[in-house]
Order: C-alpha cells, then structure tokens, then sequence
C-alpha cells in the first residue's frame, strides 16, 4: 500500500488546519458548558418547625424533584449531587393550612446548599397533609435483648433502663393501640461483667405519629452464679374442710444458681412451695405435687428434691 508523502510545506498546512479544528472545538466545548441547563435532582425532605397542636401525615413521599439551574460544567463534572443529601423545609403554613407551597420557600432551599446552583422549582410543587387531633402519651420502654454469657455468668438484679419512659406523640387512634415501645435489639456476646450501653428505640412505622427521647440507656448487673441449696417449709393450700392432714416430708431441698453478690441474703423466706388438698380431695391423687409459687427473680431454678410428697389424712 503506498503512502502518501507531503512535502514540509503541506505537512505544515496540515497541522494548522488540525490545530485550528481543535481550537475550535475547544472554543464550542467552552461556550456550550458556559451555558445555563434546568437538571433534575431527588432530595430527601427534612420537616422542622412542626405543629405543636395537629398531627400530621404526608399524603405524598417524602423525596422530591428539585429543579436545578446550573452551567454545563456542572454537569460535566458531576457537580449536580445536592449537599447536603436533604433539605429542611418549614411547617410553619399548617398551623393555618393543610398543605405547604413550595415555591414560597424556595429561597430558604436554596440557602441551604452548598453549591453555586439554583433551585428554581419544586416537583411537587404543593404538599398536602392529613390531620387529626395530636396528643402525647407516656409508654414504659420494652427492651428487646439478645444476651450471650460466659458460662457461670447471668443478669444478676434488675436491669435499669433510662429513661424508663418515652413520650409518643401522634393520633388518638393510633397512640391508643400503643402500649409500651420496643428497643432495637441488643446483641452482646461473651458477657462477663456488668456493663453500661445505649440502645436506639424502633422507629416509628407511622409517619404521624414521633418518639422522644430516639434512645436509651441500659445498665446490666452481671455477675457469677454458683448454687446453693435450701430447704424449705411446705405449706397446704385449699383444705376447705380442715381435714388434719400430714406431710412426709413436711419440707423440701430447693437448688438453685445465685449471683456470689447475693450469696449470703437469699434464704427460705425469699422461696415458698406449696401443696394443693385438691389434688387428694377433687383429683383423688395419692401423692401431692411441690409447686414453687415464690422465689426469687434473678436466681435460677435447678431441682427440687422431692417433687412429689407422700401423705396422711387422719380421720
């Protein structure tokens, strides 16, 4: 294939014509990014300033079109993302209306990015909101765990929860299905000592109805447990007739885990087990059944020797 050869002069005149091509390129390239484009940018809508007497449900999603005025170096240069990711937009209008213009905020939006972009409308332009009367109710906090030991450890005394209370704001409707408000889960592994956290509250699936304070915090009393065992006195239950009735044995062997802390205060008086006459009178059993109706909280029951006792009725 033969190739084409040019003289200096050519190639010379070659090289103008390629570079003046460039140049003005260039110079199109530059004056179209120099020009003014309308883009389209999702944000996430922040409220503040809500009504302290109404509560309000959105009857729209809560992301909306921004309408953005900005250079085609922007553009090129991928400077359209909106910073902040949201933006905050004012409720102030529903103390007096059921719905917000955006058009009448557009300079408190546009305050609020941190770019040299416009915002020059909103898609859509007005929201509309459903209302009902607003209330605040207290609900103790439900904490909801997923706690993991070393062996020979355990919640040894009440978990403490601060505050004990939140206040949930919303509809009457909906706060009266609400009863108590659940925590995130906590999940704690190898836990072998007492330990402070904060744990976030569930969030709300109604958008009308909030949450104060979001979290909360959470003490957990850990400590070793070892057992020990007791013996406590059986009482009868349900001898309507006063039949004289004797126990063999008249008291149990109850074992049980116990934190070390509270080794030496927990006795008999904090257990009590108890025989029912109804199982002789009604069910005609001959042995009755132990039933432990009272013990401790933060022990840990093993056995109880004998489950079942013999007994006597003298006529």
């Amino acid at each position: 294939m033969p190739f084409i050869r040019l003289t200096k002069i050519e190639k010379r005149r070659v090289f103008s014509l390629l570079a003046c091509l460039l140049l003005a390129i260039a110079a199109w390239l530059f004056m179209a990014l120099n020009n003014k484009y309308i883009y389209t940018a999702k944000t996430v809508l922040v409220f503040k300033n809500t009504p302290t007497k109404r509560a309000f449900y959105p009857l729209q999603s809560d992301t909306i079109d921004l309408q953005v005025e900005g250079t085609g170096w922007q553009l090129l240069f991928a400077r359209l993302r909106i910073s902040p990711p949201s933006v905050s937009v004012s409720l102030s209008q529903l103390n007096t209306k059921d719905f917000i213009v955006f058009s009448d905020q557009l300079f408190n939006i546009n305050r609020q990015l941190e770019s040299t972009q416009k915002v020059i409308s909103v898609k859509p332009d007005t929201l509309y909101f459903d209302f009902t009367k607003r209330i605040v109710k207290k609900v103790p906090v439900k904490l909801i765990d997923r706690l993991d030991f070393v062996k020979q450890f355990g919640i040894s005394s009440e978990i403490i929860l601060n505050p004990k209370f939140v206040k949930v704001a919303g509809p009457v409707e909906e706060l009266a299905k609400i009863n108590s408000w659940p925590t995130d889960t906590l999940k704690l592994d190898k836990i072998q000592g007492s330990t402070t956290v904060r744990v976030g509250l569930q969030h709300s699936i109604h958008k009308n109805v909030s949450i104060y304070p979001s979290s909360v915090e959470v003490k957990l009393p850990v400590d070793e447990f070892t057992e020990k065992t007791i013996e406590v006195p059986l009482k009868l239950i349900n001898n309507r007739n006063y039949n004289s009735i004797k126990l063999y044995p008249k008291k149990i062997k109850v074992t049980f885990l116990v934190a070390l802390s509270n080794y030496d205060q927990v006795d008999d008086s904090f257990i009590s087990a108890t025989v029912d006459a109804d199982e002789w009178q009604n069910l005609k059993h001959g042995q009755f059944t132990v039933k432990i109706t009272q013990f401790p909280d933060y022990c840990k029951l093993v056995s109880i020797m004998p489950s079942k006792i013999d007994f006597i009725v003298e006529k």
